[in-house]
């Protein structure tokens, strides 16, 4: 039957057609011994070792793989090693020896693998001659690494530049270790739940030749299949110039899992061995290979060419390879010996993802053309896999924030060269973060579909790569001020936690800024009584308050010192703080404002934006843009869905990774909030209370052009059996008509429409999880003219259920699994049942909106960090002197060009990649979609760029040598855009486009040893 695994039910989609082909291995191939020829100009490049295939019969393509998942049921390490088996079965390291073994026993045999963060591991662990030997599989074609990066990562809820970053670090491990014959030319995403545009976008710009997916919605395959439309040309940039964003796409006809009756592993549920004995009573062999024909004439009906693929293979399979391997043997030999003998026009053969694209590409046809996502995902009737959008939101924003800590540390880490790894704080480096950020991009990962103890492992994952990234940043930030430090960051700030403002009369702050522009940031620190004077870097006092903040009951107020702060790009600036009163101090103290019946109302403002609360139920009702004279009625609140409580798999309840509310219209948290107001010359708040379990505090800072809207909701209460789906709704009159827009793993923004696809008639059935996206940085609604955008500080599920409605899922807590495979309820205890989190909210003119989101959202993403010392610390080096501020630009880039990557890639080399931020046509105010030109000459401080080389996106390729196969869609051929010659003192920037490069550098003694010459005010 059909294997254990998602696939066949269990958390797999595969509710339309379960079972599809099979395929074989070609004749003993001379071209065993075949040495991958990288020929100048050739289409065919990497692809010489494929296998013959017979172009008067139907192909089918095996591909033996094995799908393992860097967590889910178990941990990564539990997965590796085959500990707690009772769990789930899955053993990596005997996965790995029991293929390769199996791959040396027969040359005709092929194996595809993907995940490199188990298989660098593995490869780490072998002696030199397994090494030899698995690097002659790999030059011949026989061991095909597809996809390459760390992980499988997940589509939804990934940020882009985390995307990048774990896809570079696996590509960089099999660049390294096998050259270019490890290099893989296809995609393969078979398992995450629903396939972004920005996602295919990035896997164009690797160099990748197409991409193969297994999940997608039941609708859309039954049309495909019906249409001859599985296997397409995906246009995924409005922006980038065609075919610069095109990628060919296959969708698997079995998601990722053999057809059944002919699944061979230790796992598979009731298929047993192939007999093949003619001899024997027990002989099956005529019987499953009229069922194999039967399957592959089936498939065969929903594919173009005279080539098809099957998937031999699944979740953690072939720790027994022989088995698979040897039933797959006799299959191959049956078909293309005895049956064709008979009359049978079928060929069956091992192959690979990149072979089959191969024949794909030769037969030179024209494909259809998709520019949508294949978002939301629903694998049947009421099935959609929109709850993860929003599942373990802490753990969301705990991966946020690391991707934002690791960007600082790579920074510093290639501004401080190598003082940042050796120091006065010993050995630093930002590779354990990375790799354990990494794994944090998988698909059952960041998603928060794994089970708890999962979710505990990957965060204890993160807190272990801070760790060797917090003594790099120390080394770096004492070699660059010159002063060595008791640094310490605060990693609680957000419960205002941080034991050294706490408990000194005196302490420094520095504010490192990773953006390449300078940035004025408000600084929120938890402080002892008192008052406090701030000094700037120029040792001039800047305006504070100290707030007296409530605190839950029975505890003492927590006082909170607020200053502003000005970094400058690329660098840091650090203020003085001192206490200098105990009395007499003036705290400001939110005051409780009594409800009032009626129209009274209440308002917070600043010199750019006024909100206005209704006294009688304490919502927000209003927000002005005062410049612009826009006003927009705006009522906020918080409300519920009931989780649907009863379900079998092909009805499940929400659970952690679908989405089903019992009913269509969510319940008010309260109708009504007590409300608390909070005013200083910095800072104006509105402290609301919903209820036990759900607050938030709407906040203006002086000069902010943005309103802040700081929530805290949970503990979930579930005493009364009932799931809950917390959502934060925002209620315009803007006459949106069904349409609203969310981004694309934080990049494009993609017009939503409520109840409709792009590409299909949909029969919609399930009108609220059936209109859920995800929303990795922003939501907006528009009537043409006045724009409201929510940026969010985490991944999160969004939609617009009523024109002029926008709604965020804020937190999830469910009494019952949906049958998707994890076992256990969303159902999470102590820190994670507890989460806070900001949506930021923009009124714009629909002319200028991008400016303000797009600006704001890289703000946010890379936010400053901010690190404590006690001060009075020792210089760096004799004679060295203290610099207050630094900036590692000699000067700052323009606004719309986003300094994506700035990280060490060699002993004497960086990775630099910059990005036009803006979409083509978007900004009409500030000119900011045109084309933009930098000089990358003498751009740096404390480097000189002695080289530079362009690369693909992943960096694992020269851009001048990489070439991806030409497809043809059905609007036309479009040629691929030339290149000039690269010129570092002119490097554009198209719209949206990111241009990767690795520099050679010599970095600068004098910035090491003079305190002045590199300073800016």
């Amino acid at each position: 039957m059909i294997a254990l695994g998602r696939a066949s039910g269990v958390r797999a989609g595969g509710w339309g057609h379960a079972g599809r082909a099979v395929r074989g291995p070609p004749p003993p191939l001379p071209v065993l011994f075949v040495v991958l020829v990288a020929a100048p100009g050739t289409r065919a490049a990497g692809y010489e070792t494929c296998p013959t295939v017979q172009p008067d019969m139907l192909n089918v393509h095996l591909l033996a793989h094995t799908h393992d998942d860097v967590g889910w049921i178990k941990t990564v390490d539990q997965y590796y090693y085959g500990a707690q088996n009772e769990l789930h079965h899955g053993a990596v390291k005997n996965i790995l020896d029991s293929v390769i073994s199996a791959l040396w026993a027969e040359p005709s045999r092929r194996f595809v693998y993907v995940e490199m963060a188990f298989f660098s591991r593995w490869w780490h662990q072998q002696t030199n001659a397994t090494q030899q030997a698995v690097q002659e599989l790999v030059r011949q074609g026989r061991l095909e690494f597809a996809n390459g990066g760390w992980v499988m990562n997940d589509e939804a809820a990934t940020h882009y530049g985390a995307i990048v970053d774990q896809m570079t670090l696996g590509l960089h491990f099999l660049q390294d270790t096998f050259g270019d014959d490890g290099r893989p030319r296809v995609a393969w995403h078979i398992d995450p739940f629903g396939h972004s545009r920005e996602q295919a976008s990035l896997f164009a710009q690797m160099g990748f030749d197409g991409v193969f997916l297994g999940r997608v919605d039941y609708q859309d395959r039954e049309l495909r299949q019906k249409k001859q439309e599985m296997e397409l040309v995906w246009r995924a940039s409005a922006s980038l110039q065609p075919p610069t964003a095109d990628l060919f796409t296959g969708l698997l006809p079995n998601v990722y899992d053999p057809p059944k009756h002919l699944c061979w592993d230790l796992v598979c549920d009731h298929d047993s061995s192939m007999v093949g004995d003619p001899f024997s009573p027990e002989d099956d062999a005529d019987v499953l290979v009229d069922h194999f024909l039967d399957v592959a004439a089936d498939q065969w009906q929903s594919y173009r060419t005279n080539h098809i693929v099957m998937t031999m293979g699944g979740d953690f399979h072939y720790e027994n390879a022989d088995k698979w391997f040897t039933n797959l043997d006799k299959l191959i030999r049956l078909v293309n010996a005895e049956k064709q003998a008979s009359g049978s026009r079928v060929h069956v053969l091992y192959s690979t993802p990149a072979c089959y694209l191969w024949e794909l590409n030769k037969a030179n046809l024209t494909w259809s053309l998709k520019e949508d996502d294949f978002f939301p995902y629903a694998s049947g009737p009421q099935q959609f896999w929109t709850g993860y959008f929003s599942s373990r939101p802490a753990l969301k924003r705990y991966e946020r924030v690391s991707y934002n800590f690791l960007q600082v540390c790579k920074q510093l880490e290639a501004l401080a060269g190598l003082a940042a790894n050796m120091g006065p704080y010993g050995s630093g480096d930002s590779a354990p973060l990375e790799e354990a950020m990494a794994v944090l991009q998988h698909h059952d990962a960041i998603t928060g579909t794994s089970r708890q103890l999962v979710a505990e492992d990957y965060a204890r994952q993160l807190a272990a790569g801070w760790g060797r990234c917090e003594v790099l940043l120390s080394n770096a930030l004492a070699r660059l001020s010159g002063s060595q430090e008791a640094f310490s960051i605060c990693p609680e700030l957000n419960i205002s936690v941080c034991p050294l403002s706490q408990t000194s009369a005196r302490f420094q702050v520095a504010i490192y800024n990773p953006l390449a522009r300078k940035v004025d940031r408000m600084v929120r620190l938890p402080v002892s009584a008192g008052a406090f004077l701030v000094k700037d870097p120029s040792g001039h006092a800047v305006p504070s308050d100290v707030l007296l903040l409530p605190q839950p009951e029975g505890q003492k107020p927590s006082p909170e010192l607020l200053f502003s702060a000005s970094v400058p790009a690329l660098g840091f600036s650090i203020y003085s703080v001192a206490r200098v009163s105990l009395r007499r101090f003036k705290t400001h103290t939110p005051q409780p404002i009594s409800q009032k019946p009626g129209s009274a109302v209440l308002n917070i403002k600043n010199e750019h934006i006024r909100a206005t609360f209704n006294l009688e139920t304490g919502f927000l009702m209003q927000i002005e843009d005062l410049e612009q004279k826009l006003v927009l009625p705006v009522n906020q609140s918080f409300f519920w869905y009931k989780a649907s409580r009863v379900g079998q798999k092909i009805s499940p309840p929400s659970g952690a990774y679908i989405f089903k509310p019992h009913q269509q219209k969510p319940l008010p948290v309260s109708d009504s909030a007590q409300i608390h107001l909070l005013k200083t010359p910095l800072v104006q708040e509105v402290h609301q209370n919903f209820s036990a379990w759900c607050s938030q505090v709407v906040r203006l800072y002086h000069g902010q052009r943005h309103l802040e809207l700081e929530w805290t909701v949970g503990p979930i209460p579930v005493g009364d059996k009932w799931g809950k789906e917390v959502i934060s709704r925002f209620d315009t009159p803007l006459d949106t008509k069904g349409y609203f827009y969310t981004d694309s793993n934080g990049r494009e923004i993609l017009k939503r429409r409520r109840n409709y696809r792009p590409t299909w008639n949909l029969n919609q059935t399930e009108p609220v999880a059936g209109n859920y996206y995800p929303v990795n940085t922003r939501i907006y609604i528009t009537d043409g003219k006045k724009q409201l955008t929510v940026l969010t500080d985490r991944s999160q599920g969004g939609s617009s259920l009523q024109d002029g409605s926008l709604e965020l899922m804020v937190h999830r807590r469910l009494l019952l699994d949906d049958n998707r495979g994890v076992g256990e309820p969303l159902l999470e205890e102590g820190s994670g049942s507890w989460v806070r989190g900001r949506h930021l909210v923009l009124l714009d003119a629909v002319g200028t909106a991008a400016a303000g989101h797009r600006l704001l959202a890289e703000k946010e993403v890379l936010a400053p960090q901010v690190v404590l010392a006690p001060g009075g610390g020792a210089p760096y080096q004799p004679g060295t002197a203290r610099r207050m501020q630094f900036s590692g630009l000699c000067r700052e880039l323009p606004p719309s060009v986003h300094l994506l990557t700035l990280a060490r890639w060699g002993p004497e080399t960086l990775l630099l990649r910059l990005e036009h931020q803006f979409a083509s046509g978007e900004d009409s105010g500030r000119n900011l979609s045109s084309p933009v030109t930098l000089n990358l000459q003498s751009l740096f401080s404390t480097f000189t760029i002695t080289h530079l080389q362009e690369t693909t996106l992943a960096a694992n390729q020269p851009w001048a040598s990489g070439s991806r196969l030409k497809w043809t869609p059905d609007t036309g051929f479009t040629p691929t855009p030339t290149v000039p010659p690269l010129d570092p003192a002119s490097i554009t920037l198209q719209p949206m486009e990111i241009r990767t490069f690795v520099a050679s550098v010599q970095w600068e003694e004098f910035a090491w040893s003079h305190g002045g010459d590199l300073v800016q005010a």
